[in-house]
């Protein structure tokens, strides 16, 4: 046995709705922004649903069925409910307690995470944040199943199939310990900076080349990486108890207390960091006013 709701359509019930309201199809017509034909033709496929006349003629309208009048106040309700249904949710960041999880490499972590979790802190306190790995090959998966809300990334690794946003664009800098030896006479020349011992983050720990070997490599010259680890967190107690040389990202040699930030002697290509989430969060008013958040805590 079909469902009643398949034969009834919410227009016919605003219909329903109007013409308890005017006690006239004219007035109801005028109302809903259409014809008095067509309201007629609705008010006989209502009486066919209901199975009632619905409405019987009156000298100044239409009266309403005993039928009718019992529908009147629950028909109210439900179009009220939908109509609140249909509104957009509003989000109060102040009280919410929802729960976001974020894809981030350690150095996006401190260059991106660190500065929207503090504004979080002091706008939405109850929000929860998770902070995982990035796994490029399970990404795509990962958003579409919520394991994931957010990923700070790269545009080369970023699927084409998700949205994304442009945070900034990164830059290079020498990160080294003030009294380093290499700076007695001055600034870090070329010879001297492929004479020092190297230190390079990379997402394995296990690379000795990077963007900076290859820039060197394009003129014919190369440096000594001597130790490769997989996060930037070890990085500064390395440099400060050691003659070792980093090249690192300037956000992130911004944040780190007791080194020296020094150009390097060759350009070394930058990147850009972007914010990628998926269509599934796309319209939701919690994740739309972090993103937002996410936005201006880097600006």
């Amino acid at each position: 046995m079909s469902s009643p709701l398949r034969t009834l359509d919410l227009n016919l019930l605003k219909t329903l709705d109007a013409l308890l309201d005017e006690r006239s199809v004219t007035r109801a017509a005028l109302r809903l922004s259409l014809t008095q034909p067509a309201v007629s033709a609705m008010l006989n496929r209502l009486r066919e649903h209901f199975d009632d006349p619905l409405f019987t003629r009156g000298q100044h309208g239409i009266n309403p069925t005993l039928r009718a009048l019992a529908l009147a106040v629950p028909l109210k309700q439900i179009l009220g409910d939908i109509d609140r249904m249909l509104q957009p949710e509003a989000f109060d960041a102040a009280s919410s307690q929802m729960s976001l999880n974020i894809a981030a490499t350690d150095y996006a972590l401190s260059a991106v995470a660190v500065p929207f979790i503090a504004a979080l802190r002091q706008q939405a306190p109850g929000v929860r944040v998770s902070v995982q790995p990035v796994e490029s090959d399970r990404l795509a998966v990962q958003m579409e199943r919520g394991e994931v809300d957010m990923a700070l990334l790269t545009p080369d690794i970023t699927p084409a199939d998700l949205h994304a946003r442009h945070l900034f664009d990164e830059q290079y800098v020498c990160l080294l310990r003030p009294d380093h030896p290499a700076l007695l006479h001055g600034e870090l020349s070329l010879d001297n900076f492929c004479s020092l011992d190297h230190v390079l983050v990379s997402h394995s720990g296990r690379e000795f080349r990077g963007v900076t070997d290859q820039a060197l490599a394009a003129i014919g010259r190369q440096r000594r990486v001597t130790l490769a680890v997989n996060s930037f967190l070890v990085l500064p107690q390395i440099l400060r108890s050691s003659d070792l040389i980093a090249v690192v990202p300037r956000r992130l040699a911004e944040s780190t207390d007791g080194l020296l930030r020094v150009p390097p002697p060759i350009a070394v290509a930058g990147f850009s960091k972007t914010l990628v989430w998926h269509e599934r969060s796309h319209r939701d008013p919690g994740h739309r006013w972090l993103r937002n958040l996410l936005f201006t805590a880097l600006s």
